[in-house]
């Protein structure tokens, strides 16, 4: 890899939308300040740049539009823009009014490096209410297979166009303009499934009240549907305000998301930029095979090929990125997310005692977050069912390596709950099977090894389904999605099993927020919210080996690493099967000493930590080899349980299916892309 540290390396593009205050019927001062804005999109290394619907000439200009003097400043303009292109990287798109075989046509004209790549006229025309683009131009959907000359050389003209990048294979360009997409079906629907990842609308766009939400909502849910970037550009600044009013409002979105959005009624020149990220949306379409299966009525495409020769400088990453993909920094979508995760697990649990006719509910409760979080749930669908909150059985069943704090916690959870509840101690049970097996500690040997630890996890389990059958009930699952991809589980006989896993779709960040919003929606009494908030400033620990003090307290995350990093790991690894420097590479800006990211609602002073780009790398290095080499054989025979994120499950009934028996070899010789400093 040339350099980790540039954008064009990991697939990402860089583009830009620009509107400025518009000379009317004035090509020559409005080019002028094309050449501007695009020298300064150069600058910042953007690969596309996109101007507003007949920015050249301004749209409110109506009748001038037919007349030859205009008609041949626009040739003029057009060709001084495409002399001054030449040194600068960005593909060039902006409007202007073109006559072809007579008849004048609003187009998209498509520059870079000195040469016009294509023109592409407006498909439809509205004609009703303000709009009375018909009285000037012909529509140009039926335009295929043409060519128009400019400066003595045939250029592409036609709807039929999509401009890709040689040396940026994922790069594909598409156009429509204003109306186009608002037609039932826009023309770039077709041009997506033709394999345009970037779709670059030209609009006009006078604006009145609520519009700007309804063309938000269209551009969002084009590129969700699109699976593209959308890049939308409004005229604004310098329009005839005869009739109308603009807001010159520029918005970049991706596959359904906004990425970037200027104010509306800018005082002066608007530029915007984001950073687009192409594999994302190339490994949304692999991963959606819907996409694929379609039968347009539409013919098909001309591919122009251009040579975006991009910049490899480190020019730092311009998106908006989560350092919690799992878990939204905005205050109102996570407690959205909080609330439909909550209910989906007690939904799918309710069903599952009906539907298994159970009178009691199991669980272990170690004062740990992930048993805490399953008691909730089985308190909130008891209460759901009519069920007496005494027909959940929860027990602890302190060991070896239990501490004093989280068995408090455990018991006095229980207790705020009114469940029935009783403590276990399994030492000498464990201590007996030690013994039986000849393991060293038996004889006053301090040996923790796995198998130490796993006698001990494995009886608390065995202890669980015998008492279920006792009491006719069925075993609450405890494990979350972050220890089913690490393999942080004890096989079987273990944490791993259960009768349902309400857990299993959760990942451990996003169940630190759950409890934290349970705690502030006061579903339970204000003994319960202490005892949860004790919970959630405990260390996280399996507690299976003995500690002589609070400080020797085993710690999970130093031997699997940081939640917060791994979950990181697992929901681009999972939920776009990105490479392992990708995923570093936006680790880096997200997690790194120098970066500016939020940090999700409520989230404590005391755990926000940043990461250098060398411990990044050992974290994944070890995501990596656990997720092959510890965790498929746990998940092909993991217990039933909801899914509850679009990033995804580890079912291997639902979104992940993978051989108990693979390798990682060409994960980790990937990874070696990754610098250590």
């Amino acid at each position: 890899m040339k350099n980790f540290y540039s954008l064009y390396e990991h697939n990402l593009a860089r583009v830009g939308l620009c509107n400025f205050t518009v000379c009317l019927a004035d090509p020559y001062s409005n080019s002028e300040k094309i050449i501007q804005l695009a020298l300064k999109a150069h600058q910042e290394c953007v690969a596309l740049c996109v101007f507003p619907e007949l920015s050249l000439t301004g749209y409110s200009i109506e009748d001038l539009r037919l007349q030859d003097s205009l008609s041949n400043a626009v040739k003029e303009t057009i060709e001084l823009i495409c002399d001054a292109s030449q040194s600068l990287m960005p593909v060039l798109i902006f409007g202007a009014p073109v006559v072809f075989k007579g008849a004048l046509y609003n187009c998209a004209v498509v520059i870079h490096k000195g040469k016009i790549l294509g023109v592409v006229p407006k498909s439809y025309l509205p004609g009703y209410r303000e709009f009375y683009e018909a009285r000037q131009f012909v529509d140009g959907q039926l335009i295929v297979n043409e060519s128009i000359v400019f400066n003595k050389q045939n250029v592409p003209f036609g709807v039929d166009l999509l401009f890709k990048a040689e040396d940026y294979p994922d790069l594909l360009i598409g156009t429509e303009i204003c109306e186009d997409l608002w037609v039932p079906i826009p023309p770039s629907s077709y041009a997506c499934m033709a394999g345009a990842t970037v779709i670059a609308n030209l609009s006009a766009s006078n604006i009145t009240v609520g519009k700007a939400d309804q063309r938000s909502l269209l551009c969002q849910t084009q590129s969700s549907r699109g699976i593209c970037a959308y890049l939308y550009t409004a005229a604004g600044n310098g329009e005839s305000t005869t009739d109308l009013a603009w807001d010159g409002q520029l918005s970049i979105f991706e596959n359904g998301e906004l990425l970037a959005q200027t104010e509306r009624f800018p005082k002066g020149d608007n530029f915007l930029y984001a950073d687009i990220d192409l594999d994302l949306i190339r490994q949304e379409r692999l991963q959606r095979g819907t996409f694929h299966q379609y039968y347009a009525k539409h013919p098909p495409y001309r591919l122009i090929a251009f040579k975006l020769q991009p910049s490899n400088d480190t020019i730092g990453l311009q998106r908006p990125l989560e350092r919690f993909p799992f878990v939204p920094s905005e205050v109102h979508r996570l407690e959205q997310d909080c609330y439909e995760a909550y209910m989906i697990q007690v939904s799918a649990l309710k069903q599952r005692i009906q539907a298994s006719k159970a009178q009691r509910m199991i669980i272990g409760v170690s004062g740990g977050l992930d048993s805490t979080q399953a008691l909730l749930v089985a308190v909130q669908a008891a209460d759901d069912l009519e069920m007496d909150r005494q027909s959940i059985y929860g027990y602890t069943m302190p060991a070896f390596g239990t501490g004093k704090e989280t068995k408090n916690n455990a018991e006095s959870l229980m207790k705020s709950l009114g469940i029935h509840w009783e403590c276990l101690d399994i030492s000498d049970t464990a201590r007996q099977m030690l013994k039986d097996i000849g393991h060293p500690y038996a004889e006053n040997k301090p040996v923790y090894d796995i198998t130490f630890e796993n006698v001990q996890a494995g009886l608390r389990t065995d202890y669980l389904f015998r008492l279920a059958n006792l009491h006719n009930g069925i075993v609450v699952g405890t494990g979350d999605l972050s220890e089913l991809a690490l393999g942080w589980c004890t096989y079987g006989v273990g944490d791993q099993m259960s009768h349902y896993h309400v857990n299993a779709g959760l990942p451990k960040t996003l169940i630190q927020h759950l409890i934290r919003w349970v705690v502030q929606s006061r579903f339970f009494s204000e003994e319960t919210g202490r005892v949860l908030q004790e919970i959630l400033n405990t260390e996280i620990s399996p507690e299976l080996i003995p500690a002589k003090d609070a400080k020797s307290i085993q710690s999970t995350e130093s031997i699997i690493g940081p939640y917060a990093l791994q979950d990181f790991n697992l929901y681009y690894f999972l939920r776009y099967g990105l490479k392992p420097s990708k995923i570093a590479f936006l680790a880096y800006h997200i997690w790194s000493n120098s970066c500016k990211g939020s940090w999700p609602a409520g989230y404590p002073d005391t755990k926000k930590t940043d990461y250098n780009l060398c411990e990044i790398r050992h974290w994944l290095e070890i995501f990596i080899k656990r997720f092959f080499a510890f965790s498929q054989f746990k998940r092909s025979a993991m217990p039933n349980g909801p899914k509850i994120l679009a990033g995804g499950s580890l079912s291997p009934r639902g979104d992940w299916r993978a051989p108990s028996d693979g390798n990682a070899n060409i994960w980790l010789r990937e990874l070696e892309n990754v610098p250590f400093d």
